[in-house]
């Protein structure tokens, strides 16, 4: 405690080292306590606001410590941050011998058999995919990790990258011809001899679901796991623990069939007959779907999704079962010519076997819908939260002894023990520590009440210590809140168009430095369309998401606030919520089009709502508010990064002054400073340019 008291101090180590650090009292609070779980065991839950640095305050106590740890983000960017900057940065300031690992899911590695494989699949037959994957082949020559990422010029969205990418699917594991090279495996071996290893949610409870079918993913052996970004932690949880079976899924493995088929074992089995009939049914499944423009979400609380008839789906359902059994017997023919056809015997199998679920009528604890869209399905079936999960499968196992959980699952490469020993032997670690393992929790928005029950009562996490540290920075000089009083309800068809203009109006008086945030994708377009015809001619560039690639928005965004550069206004929706970081002046005016609460058809809202409706609870106090307050927080947090910045928050939605709980929901905002009028954010907008173009000058010259 102490060290870490020293370290994080006024005088200490990182102010030393570290330029532009600074001793924060809520960063030390939240060091403390973490230091102090890491010590004892148990369960940890920090809220700890923008500017916290909330990094910095568990990273110093359990690097300190010397325990094994596993840290756990919500989004690949803050984990390549962890593993590529802030890790490192800390293990050299404090001089500490640490070994430290990067785990991502199986996709995001290099496949070597699969990239050889790729030449011969009918999708890279175009000039172009041919191209990249010439690209792809040299950097194979080079690359250590395998990481996709390290990549330049291909995107994942990219029809290439599954083809040299391998699933939980399609991998043909310790019988794989490239398995001695396998970047993945090589990926798992680091992480086990080392000390830290960043991963993310998704990986997480990956292995978590796979555990129960035997094939578990490797994650090693500690007595420290941290969450960040621990608000997305429900969420992802439950679409991992539930069960999917996708009309996508199902032309994938019926294009991986017929192109090994024709390959290996041409002229062995009718390949294209049995192709045929899978992709017939899967295609039939989709057309009982209906015509559908975008994608929606049907409930399934009975026999078939709602507008389906249950004879019609069953037999559809049923279709793709005989398929799958018309496939099983064709790879059951050539099953020892190639491990290829195993795996993809695998593949067909587990596909029956989920038809066969979804035969039979859903758990008493989960709800089943069905998501579709023009070209695809999805059947779903989830558990309403991850609480059960975690209480019977993680915190009831108090001890961290190698053997205890999911987190230590012998390596799946010792079936094999000539290639396990042709690999680098793991650096030894000592014995492992009885005490209880300690989990943390950490966000910047995790609720609106001390318990901050929002989070804690999905994830089981109720008689965990809670801790909320407030942000540092000073909102009531930095921030001004404007909600226009005499906008129209946000149902009503005009909003859209209102909340634009008034858009548009503000971005002209700033030049540009805006972010519009919408909750849906229609006011996404809507609003884009409106803002680009009234900016038309203004020099500043209107750029909606959807349009390029998310990196290139953000980085055509931040250009635009530089000098000589025309300003640029961000229209997005989704991802740009949260986890889209502009601090300092490119960024002084966020708007949000409407309070951002869930959408209450939606099957999972409404089966969470009945649930609290039949424990005597308001499910709109207790889960519609909740849920609006931490998406909006998020948004919020998208203004002012750090100390220095000013800027304004625009929420166009007037529930948040006419309703009781829209005021709750203003108070679980940062204590920003109300403009009354559309004057008083003229005027605030003016005072941002004015200051703006006078540190402009004080720059160029």
């Amino acid at each position: 405690t102490q060290r870490v008291l020293q370290t994080l101090s006024g005088q200490g180590t990182l102010a030393q080292a570290i330029p532009g650090f600074h001793a924060r009292e809520g960063q030390t609070d939240m060091a403390l306590a973490v230091s102090q779980t890491v010590e004892d065991g148990g369960q940890l839950v920090v809220e700890a606001g923008t500017g916290v640095g909330k990094t910095y305050a568990y990273l110093v106590p359990v690097l300190l410590s010397g325990q094994r740890a596993l840290i756990s983000t919500a989004t690949k960017a803050l984990q390549d941050q962890l593993f590529s900057r802030d890790i490192p940065r800390l293990v050299d300031v404090l001089g500490l011998p640490i070994r430290v690992a990067l785990l991502k899911g199986r996709s995001n590695y290099l496949c070597l058999h699969r990239m050889e494989q790729a030449r011969h699949n009918p999708e890279s037959a175009q000039a172009g995919a041919q191209r990249a994957l010439a690209k792809i082949e040299v950097w194979a020559q080079s690359t250590r990790t395998g990481d996709m990422a390290e990549l330049p010029g291909l995107d994942e969205r990219s029809s290439l990258w599954p083809l040299v990418t391998s699933t939980r699917d399609n991998c043909l594991g310790s019988s794989c011809p490239r398995y001695k090279a396998c970047h993945v495996n090589l990926a798992r071996k680091e992480a086990m001899a080392s000390d830290v290893v960043v991963i993310n949610h998704h990986l997480f409870f990956a292995d978590m679901a796979v555990r129960e079918t035997g094939m578990a993913e490797l994650l090693p052996s500690v007595r420290v796991v941290i969450f960040d970004e621990a608000h997305q932690l429900n969420e992802t949880g439950v679409n991992f623990l539930g069960h999917q079976l996708g009309t996508a899924q199902l032309l994938d493995v019926t294009r991986d069939i017929l192109a090994t088929g024709l390959q290996l074992a041409r002229g062995l089995a009718d390949w294209q007959g049995v192709c045929s009939g899978l992709e017939r049914a899967a295609r039939e499944l989709r057309l009982i779907g209906g015509k559908r423009p975008g994608a929606v979400k049907l409930r399934w609380t009975g026999d078939a999704p709602e507008g389906i008839h249950p004879g019609a789906w069953e037999q559809s359902l049923q279709d793709v079962g005989a398929a799958c059994v018309q496939a099983l017997q064709a790879l059951d023919t050539v099953s020892e010519i190639a491990p290829d056809f195993m795996r993809l015997h695998d593949r067909v199998a587990e596909i029956a076997k989920r038809v066969d679920a979804f035969l039979n009528p859903c758990a008493s604890d989960a709800v089943r819908w069905m998501d579709v869209s023009a070209s695809q399905m999805r059947l779903m079936e989830a558990p309403l939260d991850i609480a059960q999960t975690v209480r019977d499968r993680l915190m009831s196992k108090g001890g961290a002894t190698p053997a205890d959980d999911l987190l230590a699952e012998e390596p799946p490469w010792q079936d094999d023990e000539q290639a396990f020993n042709a690999l680098e032997p793991s650096v030894p670690h000592p014995p492992q520590d009885t005490r209880p393992r300690s989990w943390i929790f950490t966000s910047a928005t995790l609720g609106d009440d001390p318990r901050l029950r929002w989070f804690t009562e999905p994830c089981g996490l109720e008689s965990a210590q809670v801790l909320r540290v407030g942000s540092p920075f000073d909102y009531p000089s930095q921030a001004a809140l404007y909600v226009p009083r005499d906008i129209v309800r946000p149902n009503d068809p005009a909003h859209s168009a209102q909340v634009a203009a008034l858009a548009a109006d503000a971005v002209r008086r700033l030049g540009g430095r805006t972010l519009v945030l919408t909750t849906t994708l229609r006011a996404l377009r809507a609003i884009g369309d409106v803002m680009k015809q009234q900016l038309e001619g203004s020099g500043i560039e209107v750029l909606v998401q959807g349009e390029w690639p998310k990196r290139h928005l953000m980085e055509r965004f931040r250009e635009g606030a530089k000098v000589g550069e025309g300003g640029c206004v961000l229209v997005a929706s989704a991802t740009f919520w949260e986890g889209f970081d502009v601090p300092g002046d490119a960024l002084q005016l966020v708007i949000i089009d409407k309070l951002p609460f869930p959408p209450p058809n939606d099957p999972l809202v409404e089966a969470r709502s009945k649930r609290l409706e039949s424990q005597g609870r308001s499910p709109f106090n207790d889960y519609f508010v909740p849920e609006a307050v931490v998406a909006l927080k998020q948004g919020a947090g998208r203004l002012i990064r750090t100390e220095s910045d000013q800027g304004v928050l625009v929420l166009c939605d007037n529930r948040l002054v006419t309703t009781g709980y829209g005021r709750r929901l203003i108070a679980a905002l940062p204590p920003m400073h109300q403009l009354q009028n559309a004057e008083a954010l003229a005027q605030s907008l003016d005072a941002l340019t004015h200051n703006f173009i006078a540190k402009s000058s004080t720059t160029t010259f």
